[in-house]
């Protein structure tokens, strides 16, 4: 996968839109009976961004940035101001926001995730692209210090220095960016003085890495 560990600068993100989907597959018998599947284990999220840029230099900024990719070649990082984080976008993050499984007194490697939604109906989506320095792990309720586990930046992925002990709950609490990549091989930018311009929205979708 062709991706840049880069996040796109905040202040070319402001007054972006954007959500997830879902793919879902209806078949309607003749009993008049729905049959509905789906091949996606999880949702993909969708944004556009640009679209209230009016300074030149953040157009500008925002068209470099999109040169480096390669306009739809590279993926990069994307903060989604609705959701990036393990708790509520308004709440404090802690090392018991999120369950990541279960220790055996074996398994070292837990990968980061997010729960949707509570009971066996949740789904969880997979977090790849923690932020460094905002990841905090906890093992039955304790919290661990920074030298008791790595964490790769990358895949997210969770590395203890020791095994959590059989039957101990593993949480953990971050900030996150979405691996996005530019869904337009062009940007279009329109001047209405010698200072302002106008942007079209350029879309961003989310990329499986």
């Amino acid at each position: 996968m062709a991706f840049h560990e880069v996040r796109l600068p905040v202040r070319l993100a402001f007054g972006s839109t954007g959500g997830v989907e879902r793919r879902t597959e209806v078949v309607t018998l003749g009993s008049g009976f729905e049959r509905r599947s789906t091949p996606w284990a999880q949702g993909r999220r969708r944004y556009l961004i640009g679209a209230n840029l009016r300074s030149l230099d953040d157009m500008a900024a925002l068209t470099a940035f999109f040169e480096a990719r390669r306009g739809r070649l590279y993926g990069f990082r994307f903060r989604d101001f609705a959701d990036f984080k393990s708790s509520a976008p308004g709440g404090e993050i802690t090392a018991q926001d999120q369950s990541l499984g279960v220790g055996d007194g074996v398994r070292t490697n837990f990968d980061l995730g997010k729960q949707y939604g509570e009971g066996e109906e949740a789904a969880v989506r997979r977090i790849l692209k923690p932020v460094d320095g905002t990841v905090r792990i906890g093992v039955d309720g304790v919290e661990l210090g920074a030298g008791d586990f790595a964490i790769d930046l990358m895949t997210g992925t969770v590395t203890f220095q020791s095994p959590p002990p059989d039957g101990a709950a593993v949480t953990a609490g971050f900030e996150f960016d979405v691996p996005v990549r530019f869904d337009a091989d062009r940007i279009d930018v329109t001047l209405e003085s010698f200072a302002a311009g106008r942007m079209a929205a350029v879309p961003l979708i989310e990329v499986r890495v």
